[in-house]
């Protein structure tokens, strides 16, 4: 298959992505957010594709793939930081809409404390919340991989007695 082929051939399932997309993110614009990292991949990947196997399936799969890995990386930038006895639940999400204003107000007071930490913790934590990996945090910042979990784990245990007067 040929690279215009493929190209036709891909372009012509768009409406069917479009309606797979609009399945699983129930958003329009983050369908057709996820359609076009679906052409992406697709067109990034065309050299693994084999021309005797279903192109529709092939590409179903990376948009299934691709969504399941966002929504994974979204989950793990909600960080929950644990109390003597209560659990703070922190949520850094940029998707909630119109945020109550003492969330806003305690929003900046946590980046605050963020940005207080030490660089040596500061940038491991800020690189988590944005939903990197420890391996590539690790690889990212040049550390071993047990000191980007124990840096992770000792912030979140400081920020937790920093902001604990926001669960009283």
């Amino acid at each position: 298959m040929t690279q215009i082929q493929f190209q036709n051939s891909l372009t012509s399932l768009h409406s069917k992505l479009y309606y797979f997309a609009l399945s699983l993110t129930s958003d329009s614009d983050k369908a057709h957010d996820l359609v076009q990292e679906t052409y992406l991949k697709a067109l990034t990947y065309r050299d693994k594709f084999s021309a005797d196997t279903n192109l529709m399936a092939w590409v179903y799969t990376i948009m299934k793939n691709t969504f399941i890995n966002d929504y994974r990386r979204n989950v793990k930038a909600k960080t929950t930081l644990e109390s003597s006895s209560h659990k703070l639940q922190i949520s850094f999400s940029k998707d909630d809409y119109s945020p109550a204003a003492d969330s806003i107000h305690s929003e900046k007071e946590i980046y605050k404390k963020i940005d207080m930490l030490e660089d040596e913790f500061r940038e491991p934590f800020q690189l988590f919340l944005s939903g990197f990996k420890y391996k590539e945090i690790a690889e990212k910042l040049d550390l071993p991989l047990g000191t980007v979990k124990s840096r992770i784990f000792f912030t979140r245990k400081k920020l937790g007695k920093w902001l604990s007067e926001y669960i009283n």
